[in-house]
């Protein structure tokens, strides 16, 4: 069993907070890990199970009411007992009260955030990092954020950091030993959760046109949203666009980073940028195999770029720090790839290369993030395909992808 590097913040809330609610994708490994949190001292109650499902539905206040303690699996689906589970701890306020799994964001509902403000705390539980495949808990994000020089103990380049990208994070995915294999598993699993878990969050005539939507996403993966661009050869309005992707943001299959803003710079792009939250369904869905990113690697710096952020909010999510994520660009097509500020205003820029040389253009959207920042700015990295850290300048290098999971 993989260590899950969230436990000790799940520990930590349940010593002192009503409510835990742990969210993330589905099959990302919550259910497993609340349950061994849990041991046998709290019941445990799924709601994919039909016969719990129905009683939830039929009397949410009564489902609660005679609970002491309880886990409860997939509470997306009957959103109606976090507000039964509020009373319940107004008038029971011990702490590690009742431990939540959900499949969907639903702090994106107002109701449902504000009826337990207060009395929970949301922790995220992404696919596996690296560093928890490999059991190693990266001290990437402590280093960087003090301006320090990543360490890099065994570098991963060339074939192996193209399949580690192509695995992606999902523990069943990473059970199957073929690409063929690991790609049945990755699109079995995006019908099955569209198929299922929509229509608990939100009400869609044609459930096929979401599917073909996210097929649609996965060759716009790492660009800046374009709701009429990648809407239009579906036929869907800007409006409809706009709101499915919502939808798959809301089912954890996607992402979208914010830009970055600035007072020292003018002329900055404000439009997200759209990336998939595991890069093993982003190969599933746009078909690409190793030999395939081998014959043509262009297609690797997308998928390298979400890679990258996927394992950098991976860190986040146990890191102590919670830290904003954006990505900067201006109307001159300066940019960095990802930018990573901490509550100290402390920044840190990203870019990532797919590629085995890094020029000194390569800094030049780095060199423009450094100025605007000033005493801000931590260090400016960029990530590329090889084994060497080289310095390009004051608080600048160029550094292994695989620095971040040491």
């Amino acid at each position: 069993m993989y260590p899950r590097f969230v436990e000790q913040q799940i520990k930590e809330a349940l010593g002192d907070t009503r409510v835990v609610l742990l969210t993330g994708p589905r099959q990302a490994g919550k259910t497993t890990l609340v349950q061994r949190l849990a041991g046998k001292n709290m019941p445990f109650f799924t709601l994919d199970n039909a016969t719990t499902l129905d009683a939830a539905k039929r009397d949410p206040v009564g489902f609660i009411r005679n609970l002491d303690r309880a886990i409860i699996d997939e509470v997306q689906r009957v959103p109606e007992l976090l507000l039964a589970i509020k009373e319940n701890v107004d008038n029971d306020q011990r702490p590690g009260r009742f431990i939540l799994t959900g499949s969907a964001n639903l702090m994106t509902l107002p109701r449902i955030a504000d009826s337990l403000a207060g009395r929970m705390e949301m922790v995220r539980l992404l696919p596996l990092s690296q560093g928890e495949i490999q059991g190693v808990k990266p001290t990437f994000l402590d280093n960087v954020l003090k301006g320090e020089v990543p360490a890099v103990r065994t570098p991963v380049f060339a074939d192996k950091l193209l399949d580690i990208v192509l695995v992606g994070g999902f523990p069943e995915a990473i059970k199957r030993k073929t690409w063929n294999r690991r790609q049945a598993w990755h699109l079995n699993y995006i019908d099955a959760l569209i198929h299922r878990d929509v229509k608990d969050i939100a009400q869609i005539d044609k459930i096929q046109q979401l599917h073909a939507l996210l097929q649609m996403v996965s060759h716009y993966n790492g660009q800046l949203v374009n709701y009429s661009g990648i809407g239009a050869p579906l036929d869907m309005s800007h409006t409809i666009t706009r709101k499915y992707l919502g939808i798959l943001e809301q089912l954890f299959l996607i992402h979208k980073l914010n830009p970055w803003y600035s007072n020292q710079l003018k002329r900055l792009t404000k439009t997200p940028k759209l990336h998939f939250v595991d890069t093993g369904l982003l190969a599933a869905l746009q078909g690409i195999s190793i030999d395939k990113l081998q014959n043509d690697r262009q297609l690797f710096g997308p998928m390298l770029e979400t890679f990258v952020l996927t394992e950098l909010l991976k860190l986040a999510s146990w890191s102590g720090d919670r830290l904003e994520f954006s990505h900067y660009r201006d109307k001159e097509k300066n940019e960095v790839d990802i930018i990573m500020r901490n509550r100290s205003g402390f920044v840190v820029g990203i870019e990532v290369k797919a590629s085995a040389t890094v020029t000194t253009a390569d800094f030049k959207g780095l060199h423009k993030l450094a100025a605007a920042c000033k005493s801000r700015f931590s260090i400016g990295l960029v990530l590329y395909d090889h084994d060497k850290i080289i310095p390009f300048g004051d608080r600048l290098y160029a550094a292994p992808v695989s620095a971040i999971w040491h």
